[in-house]
């Protein structure tokens, strides 16, 4: 059975992510060329190892210590999927909250777990009067295709600093 909650600080350690699987085996990513969007070859295996654990356990602790949200889907309280919305907004008419990320163990995507913790993170975000979730969305085919689902499109305005850290992203927003 999946749960779905709030976690707090306290909770995100490296333990909460031992049976957690990011991988994700890519082959095909969107990229812009003479400022059209097509589809290129771009094989690689996306996989996370232990310092990218510690990382994201820094950046999840900040998140919920800075007010921001976290929450999660536990399957027989078994960390199998996340979501994160950072707690300021920002951009044109300050009026964006930034999704910082969300992410399926590969043992459970296809189940409908990003769904619910994507609504979730709007519902939250839309509390905090956001009009708009922004996303630095990996560019891989299967990821953008869960995002236009969801309904995200590109972005009206561009966060420099997400476009300088992942400058192969696509830049999304979704309305709340």
């Amino acid at each position: 059975m999946i749960q779905y909650r709030k976690l707090s600080a306290d909770e995100i350690n490296q333990e909460l992510f031992k049976d957690f699987i990011r991988h994700q085996v890519v082959t095909k990513c969107w990229r812009k060329e003479n400022n059209e969007w097509v589809i290129k070859d771009a094989p690689f295996i996306d996989d996370w190892g232990e310092e990218e654990y510690k990382i994201l356990v820094s950046c999840l602790q900040h998140t919920l210590i800075t007010g921001g949200f976290v929450y999660a889907a536990l399957y027989y309280d078994t960390l199998k999927g996340f979501v994160s919305v950072e707690p300021d907004l920002f951009g044109d008419e300050q009026k964006y909250l930034d999704l910082s990320s969300i992410h399926v163990s590969e043992d459970m995507r296809g189940s409908g777990i990003g769904t619910v913790l994507f609504l979730s993170a709007k519902e939250w975000a839309k509390k905090q009067g956001a009009a708009k979730l922004y996303i630095s969305a990996h560019s891989a085919v299967e990821s953008q295709a869960f995002y236009k689902k969801m309904g995200c499109v590109s972005t009206q305005f561009h966060h420099q600093k997400h476009i300088e850290e992942a400058p192969y992203d696509c830049q999304l927003e979704c309305k709340l």
